[in-house]
């Protein structure tokens, strides 16, 4: 689903009432349609057969793996991180910010192949990806080197790889030794939309505790219960996200609102209402249900996307 293109014919109240990133084929034209708009000429074939390489290892496809088993970072919330991504490049390039057509190409690319490290080969038959979790983003960058080798030069690849870095929260963005700032931005726009698609997802409050059950198969501190974590999880938007795409991250959520401006002519940082509504509506939950996760899974609305 997607929304007109001209604002004139209609505009967007919600933030999925533009672009559902469970239709993969929509999030896939969605992201040529931006670059088009800037590089008139691009050329989508390598995007695309990156784009299939990837849903198809997801889907247990590709050989020698296994199919994705991580049931909150499954293929949607890499769709999700390409859509945001794509947005925030769009929003940037909106205002102004100039990027040679490969360094948006790349940075779309890193995004795709992120949490490709969650998917187990098919001989690894014990739990699921999810025991990945720490140091996932090697186990992507390896896999990308050896998907994409032969079709882009090796510098290429290794910016890439960099922007992923940017997704490990317990890495300063700073320690990354980008080869231009140009990739820095990239990479800073990969380590936002990675929250931001996860925090404003509209089931988010739902997958918080499908999220759980990963910390939990990673044997992650911090959590002794998914109560626990859905009690942290406004500290955590506050102490650790936000801070970190306010002070690491170069604030470049804000260009979030220049693409929907820009895209379909509604002033609004749509992620952000998203995020809000979540967290108020956690809040709510959270209070009203002390301990008890089955007063919590009553109180989650379902039926209501944001």
């Amino acid at each position: 689903m997607i929304a007109p293109n001209s604002p004139a014919e209609g505009k967007p109240a919600k933030l999925y009432d533009m672009v559902d990133p469970a239709d993969a084929e929509c999030v896939l034209r969605e992201a040529e349609r931006c670059l088009r708009e800037f590089y008139p000429g691009f050329d989508a074939a390598l995007l695309r057969r990156a784009f299939g390489d990837v849903q198809r290892l997801f889907l247990g496809q590709y050989p020698g793996y296994r199919a994705s088993n991580t049931k909150y970072h499954d293929f949607e919330h890499t769709c999700s991180v390409v859509l945001a991504q794509t947005r925030l490049i769009h929003g940037a390039m909106s205002e102004g910010v100039v990027f040679a057509e490969m360094e948006a190409v790349k940075g779309l690319l890193a995004s795709l192949y992120h949490d490709v490290g969650l998917i187990q080969a098919e001989d690894d038959t014990q739990g699921t990806g999810a025991k990945y979790t720490v140091g996932h983003e090697e186990r992507s960058i390896q896999f990308m080197r050896q998907n994409l080798n032969g079709s882009l030069p090796a510098d290429d690849i290794e910016d890439m790889a960099d922007c992923i870095r940017c997704t490990i929260l317990a890495m300063p963005p700073a320690r990354i030794a980008f080869r231009s700032d140009a990739m820095r931005l990239m990479g800073w726009f990969l380590g936002s939309a990675d929250l931001l698609a996860q925090i404003a997802d509209r089931y988010y409050l739902e997958k918080l505790l499908l999220l759980f059950e990963e910390f939990k198969e990673a044997r992650l501190p911090g959590y002794d219960t998914a109560f626990d974590l859905l009690v942290k999880t406004r500290g955590f938007y506050q102490d650790v996200a936000r801070k970190r795409l306010d002070n690491d991250l170069g604030r470049v959520d804000r260009y979030m609102r220049a693409y929907f401006r820009h895209r379909f002519g509604v002033d609004r940082d749509f992620y952000a209402e998203a995020i809000h509504r979540n967290l108020d509506y956690l809040d709510t939950i959270v209070s009203a249900c002390s301990e008890d996760i089955e007063c919590f899974m009553r109180g989650l609305r379902r039926n209501d996307p944001l």
